[in-house]
């Protein structure tokens, strides 16, 4: 019977000082022949991949034995596996925790174990959608990560912490993989654009900037739909070329190939502040149809989405606050959603939320304190702490000097009343920075703090 060292006798790739892809064909679609080579070649990511950034290190060092990689779909997560094995001069498997079952991971480690010791041949094991393979399924992995048997690297659109075993993360460099900018995808059109092996730079064409941003903005971070939208540009215009074969990719040309029209919305100039401005404000008004409008025309100009569940995140506690406190478990839940989930189902959680808090009672009341406070004290009105709020051992020291008597330094426990409430300064000036509404649930709060006032008024006599 065969063993596995004779399953494997030799290793074509041994000699080769790196292991490399196929060359690209003209028949492959553009964006499997502009996949990266390098890791300079990789769009995005600056956050990891920049000089000195510590992935980038580990990677050119060779230091580094499992990683895990998490973020949306979409943002290069099986690229960069390919890259990492590329540039470490490794093999690469590539496993699916949807698609592969135990007995397929364990042919995979026991290959890379016979290569390693037939060919001293490294094995990079890269299993897709971790989180969908169970613990026993992921505890497989552990002996070989620690024995050097592997080099793990994992992607999952979840976050690790909550959905990978506990033993795999400690064991694994985490890095947040994060979807490719507007910028970052204007710059793969342009390597496009200019590249003679594998794009279009023997042709003559060119892009106008408001179309190269058009269909950057429309690819929602991703750069396999940014260049699928600039190929049909380029395959769908051949009778706009002039006699001389040259091809500008004009804005009516992208908003054809993403099937979108451009929205009078720039990412960063005032359409984007006058719109948010918009929204919010229409959110504070109480109008959800208005609200719904300007978040819909966020969406369709490619807002970054978690840009606005940050801005409902605040209008929660800034607009809605204390006369319905649920209004921000709603907009942090909506937060949440919007990073697990992305676009374009993420427009959902959005409309709710947004309809949420623009149909909610309002109070500002509670961000009105907070201002006047902090106003107060940037003033130089900063106030000693009581003697009976300050730590035992404070009031000691204040009692042993002579400075104060028992009863100036006593603090009142609030629970030995059956009320919850003792009459106590807690201001040394009995500043008052919060007056409650009667709006929404904040009438019954307005109603119990003026019984409470009362009482400490009538104390004070």
């Amino acid at each position: 019977m065969p063993t596995v060292a004779d399953l494997f006798p030799s290793d074509p790739d041994t000699d080769a000082p790196t292991p490399t892809r196929e060359a690209p064909s003209a028949s492959q679609p553009l964006a499997a022949r502009m996949r990266p080579r390098t890791l300079d070649e990789y769009a995005g990511q600056r956050h990891i991949l920049g000089e000195s950034k510590l992935l980038r290190r580990a990677v050119e060092a060779d230091r580094f034995s499992s990683l895990i990689f998490y973020g949306p779909p979409g943002v290069g997560k099986t690229t960069l596996a390919h890259l990492i094995a590329t540039r470490t001069a490794s093999r690469f498997v590539n496993l699916s925790g949807v698609e592969s079952n135990v007995a397929q991971l364990r042919a995979a480690i026991e290959e890379a174990s016979v290569r390693q010791k037939l060919h001293n041949k490294t094995t990079v094991l890269f299993v897709d959608e971790i989180h969908r393979f169970n613990k026993s399924q992921q505890d497989v992995l552990l002996p070989h990560i620690e024995r050097g048997t592997i080099r793990f690297i994992g992607a999952t659109t979840h976050n690790p912490f909550f959905y990978v075993n506990s033993p795999l993360v400690s064991r694994s460099m985490l890095f947040e993989l994060e979807p490719l900018s507007v910028a970052d995808l204007e710059w793969l059109i342009d390597q496009a654009l200019s590249d003679a092996e594998r794009g279009y730079g023997n042709e003559r064409i060119t892009i106008a900037d408001d179309a190269r941003t058009h269909i950057a903005s429309q690819a929602d971070g991703d750069a396999r739909k940014c260049l699928t939208a600039l190929e049909l540009a380029v395959l769908t215009s051949d009778s706009m070329r002039d006699d001389d074969g040259a091809l500008q990719i004009t804005m009516e040309i992208a908003q054809e190939s993403v099937q979108r029209k451009a929205i009078v919305y720039d990412g960063d100039g005032d359409a984007h502040y006058d719109t948010i401005s918009a929204f919010i404000k229409s959110i504070r008004g109480s109008d959800p149809d208005a609200a719904i409008y300007w978040l819909a025309k966020m969406l369709v100009a490619g807002e970054d989405p978690r840009f606005i569940a940050r801005r409902l995140v605040i209008a929660a506690s800034e607009d809605i606050g204390m006369a319905d406190s649920n209004g921000l478990r709603v907009a942090m839940s909506t937060f949440d959603a919007v990073e697990k989930i992305g676009m374009p189902e993420a427009r959902i959680n959005l409309a709710h939320a947004t309809v949420y808090l623009a149909t909610a009672p309002k109070s500002n009341r509670a961000y009105a304190a907070i201002n006047a406070a902090m106003s107060d004290v940037k003033k130089g009105a900063t106030l000693a702490v009581p003697p009976h709020l300050r730590t035992k051992t404070r009031k000691k020291i204040a009692q042993q000097t002579g400075h104060l008597d028992d009863k100036a330094t006593q603090y009142l426990y609030s629970h030995d009343s059956e009320e919850g409430y003792i009459p106590q300064a807690y201001l040394p000036e009995g500043k008052r920075y919060y007056e409650p509404t009667e709006n929404g649930l904040e009438k019954r709060v307005k109603e119990r703090l003026d019984y409470w006032r009362s009482l400490f008024d009538a104390s004070q006599k």
